[in-house]
């Protein structure tokens, strides 16, 4: 790990894995960024520098967790821009990260190359993703064995009727396959998140809409939008309706993969997304 100190004094982490032109990594969720790994051998492409978003990983819980808020963590991408001394970066964001990158771009579009969007959250531009997609998505899951248990968990997540063992139930389907390696990841993923900081980060005012669709349309540099075939948390119609806002973006989906692209297929993720960065 490496650290900064960010404009408010607060000290932050960050990993560097790989070699190549570096690409600044933003973590969902938000936590720990080991969760991403080396994103299925993309370090072999490029170097990849991983951000401990505040109150997460390696990096300081701030004297005030108000500023773990998404619209403000904005400062600490630009603060760690200025550290690794990069005029222009490549910006990577993977789920939740996805709402703190579009807000970095809204107001630092100058120092943004080539931004890529891996399964993305789409609060921050408020499209809506209705019950109804959810299933739909879920649906082509429905040979799995698991499936029946899972779909029932998320009926009553939908219906306000869920337990913690209904958020347990629904994790497969967050995985394009729900192996050991799988499991792993997930039992990993809750270690790696406080709920504390999570709440802070979608706390009321981090999200502008309009404000945030306004800029996307200013954004003349390439992105790239990649959703997960069957991934009910980004579906491919919402990641699709989220490319439609930049002027110059791709959008592709990745077949048989959920909201982890690079652990289900990571040949074809990493190919997908070197295609793109270069």
């Amino acid at each position: 790990m490496e650290f900064f100190t960010s404009y408010d004094g607060t000290e932050l982490a960050y990993r560097v894995v790989g070699n190549g032109p570096p690409v600044v990594c933003l973590p969902g969720g938000p936590q720990d960024s080991a969760y991403l790994g080396e994103l299925g051998g993309l370090s072999a492409h490029r170097q990849l520098i991983m951000l401990d978003l505040r109150g997460t990983g390696r990096s300081a819980m701030p004297a005030d967790i108000a500023s773990c808020r998404c619209d403000r963590l904005v400062d600490d991408v630009e603060a760690l821009r200025g550290h690794l001394g990069l005029t222009r970066m490549d910006l990577l964001a993977h789920s939740a990260g996805a709402n703190l990158a579009v807000q970095y771009v809204g107001r630092r579009p100058e120092h943004v190359d080539r931004l890529a969007l891996i399964t993305p959250s789409v609060r921050a531009v408020a499209i809506g993703i209705t019950g109804e997609l959810r299933r739909e998505t879920v649906q082509l899951r429905r040979d799995e064995p698991w499936f029946p248990e899972a779909f029932a968990a998320l009926e009553a997540i939908g219906a306000g009727r869920a337990t913690a063992g209904s958020w347990q139930a629904i994790a497969p389907f967050s995985y394009g396959r729900w192996d050991e390696a799988a499991r792993a990841h997930q039992a990993a993923e809750e270690e790696q998140t406080s709920r504390d900081v999570v709440a802070a980060f979608n706390a009321r005012g981090a999200y502008d809409p309009d404000a945030t669709r306004a800029a996307l349309a200013r954004f003349g540099a390439p992105a790239l939008l990649l959703a997960g075939e069957v991934d009910p948390g980004a579906p491919p119609p919402a990641v699709a309706e989220l490319a439609a806002l930049f002027p110059n973006a791709e959008f592709t989906v990745q077949p048989g993969a959920g909201h982890f692209p690079w652990l289900d297929d990571a040949e074809r993720f990493v190919a997908a997304t070197m295609a793109f960065l270069g």
